[in-house]
């Protein structure tokens, strides 16, 4: 059965990478909800994908250049910390949380707060290669969904080094051939965003183990048709 990643919650209902974003979606039977760290001035994880809270928040300084506090005065405290965002987890029974790092700096408190909230067995990781590499020598026990954006092969002394359990392609990026070169490897498949139906078939038709997806209904009425067929 393929799992169901919900990107950065349920961005259509609630505002992205907030507790009522994250709710909704493991409300809905996410498998899994990806969710984006960075980190505030004074080093607390809070979820946010872009560097500054414009888009989201109106307010136009970058998140690094604030402290918690100020983070949270500016957004009326809508942006969590990670610590909040796994404490929700763990009141939920089932879903998991894929942890979306772009900077090794951000992995030693992200490590801390999962390891302070009993999170591991629920976490797992993706994001940009340094700090994959910095994931895994922190914790050799970590899951690792290692992101690709290329149509160029990972080496396999990177992953080797890095020991991925999910090769986690842009959707795009995902046909038979690599397909086939994961499962040479002894990897999982895992295609980032695919909202529109057409594409979430191709990628059921070609055996995808995971997709992530803003538009969560769609994927799981589609994967309930394919159990009942």
């Amino acid at each position: 059965m393929v799992t169901a990643v919900a990107h950065r919650g349920d961005p259509y209902e609630h505002r992205e990478n907030t507790l009522p974003s994250v709710r909704s979606a493991l409300l809905k039977g996410a498998d899994a909800v990806e969710v984006d760290v960075r980190l505030t001035r004074d080093g607390v994880p809070v979820l946010l994908h872009d560097r500054s809270l414009d888009r989201l928040w109106g307010h136009p300084r970058e998140v690094d250049a604030l402290t918690l506090d100020q983070v949270a005065d500016a957004t009326r405290g809508g942006v969590p910390t990670l610590g909040a965002a796994l404490a929700e987890l763990d009141r939920h029974a089932r879903g998991r949380m894929l942890l979306d790092l772009t900077e090794t700096a951000q992995v030693p408190p992200t490590l801390a707060a999962v390891r302070a909230a009993g999170a591991g067995e629920r976490v797992y990781y993706c994001g940009g290669l340094s700090a994959m590499r910095a994931v895994r020598a922190a914790d050799p026990a970590a899951e690792i969904a290692l992101t690709w954006k290329t149509s160029a092969r990972p080496a396999d002394a990177l992953l080797e080094a890095v020991a991925p359990r999910w090769l986690n392609l842009r959707f795009g990026l995902v046909n038979a051939a690599t397909m086939g070169f994961a499962r040479e490897r002894g990897l999982l498949v895992a295609a980032w965003t695919a909202d529109w139906p057409p594409s979430m078939r191709r990628l059921l038709a070609l055996g995808a183990d995971s997709i992530t997806t803003n538009r969560l209904a769609s994927l799981q009425r589609l994967v309930a048709r394919r159990a009942r067929a």
